[in-house]
């Protein structure tokens, strides 16, 4: 089982739908695939048409099996989880899609648990997901788009990290901060947890006939900050966010259109790197003049 964690310091990337559709590519390709949504505001799980709106479904919030875990409790996770695989049936050939939900007030519980107890906890994550390696081989971690103590275990419970930008200046930074954030985590566990750096997927991006100096200055600045951005861009696509409202990724609802044609090019060069050192990952070319401003 290979555990990815989606992570950027900055919001409004596209975080949430690059993790989500990294994941139903994945099952597109036959593999066997859990989400986890780690971030309170819960956006992961209304990508794939789950809610847990009122009071009995909070027993069912991963915030919940987080708080019992470090407390010293065990929670059965195969109890809690959501299986949307029904959205791959339409395709021949697929794997399960699986999701581990959220609810805020339970995951900020969660958050602040962690925090409390200290770096010594940051491994929860990882040790829970561990448990799940016979049913899984990818899990993809959708994580808080800032720093905590639940960014923070979501890394420590990867193997490997993949970060977002769009064509923004703030967004670089916050890519380039969370690359750099990776290398520390080794210590901070004491040796347990090692997640190892994959690449920057450029989110909402433009094609070359419409690109401006400042997306020129991005792309190559991605390069410029070691981030080792992947060779497919997402491109800009009001299919992807329209999507959301269906609780259908865009990989899957448009599988055979641009979108997921995009998401499948993305899943395939993530999952090279994963078999590659990095002095062998393909890397988008240095743009050495900038085109004309529109």
């Amino acid at each position: 089982m290979i555990v990815f964690a989606v992570a950027t310091q900055k919001g409004g990337v596209g975080k949430t739908s690059t993790t989500v559709n990294i994941g139903a590519a994945l099952a597109l390709f036959g593999a066997r695939v859990l989400i986890v949504d780690l971030d309170p505001q819960a956006q992961a799980g209304t990508a794939l048409g789950v809610n847990l709106a009122g009071q009995d479904q909070l027993p069912r919030s991963f915030g919940w099996a987080l708080q019992a875990r470090l407390q010293g409790m065990h929670m059965d996770t195969s109890s809690i989880w959501f299986d949307r695989t029904e959205l791959t049936h339409i395709f021949e050939g697929t794997g399960t899609l699986h999701l581990l939900a959220c609810e805020e007030s339970t995951m900020t519980a969660a958050q602040d648990l962690i925090h409390k107890k200290g770096y010594q906890s940051t491994p929860v994550l990882r040790r829970m997901l561990l448990e799940l390696s016979d049913h899984f081989d990818y899990v993809v971690i959708d994580t808080p788009p800032a720093v905590s103590s639940l960014s923070a275990t979501a890394l420590a419970a990867a193997d490997f990290v993949i970060t977002v930008s769009v064509p923004e200046y703030p967004a670089l930074k916050g890519a380039a901060a969370t690359r750099g954030t990776v290398d520390y985590v080794k210590d901070r566990t004491g040796g347990e947890c090692d997640p190892k750096y994959l690449g920057a997927v450029l989110n909402r991006s433009n094609p070359p006939s419409k690109w401006k100096s400042q997306e020129v200055n991005i792309r190559n600045g991605m390069l410029g900050a070691g981030l080792a951005p992947f060779i497919t861009d997402v491109r800009t696509d009001n299919r992807i966010s329209d999507s959301f409202a269906h609780g259908v990724p865009a990989a899957i609802r448009y599988a055979s259109h641009a979108p997921g044609k995009m998401y499948g090019e993305l899943a395939n060069q993530i999952l090279l790197r994963t078999q590659q050192p990095p002095e062998k990952w393909e890397l988008p070319e240095l743009i050495e003049t900038e085109p004309d401003v529109a």
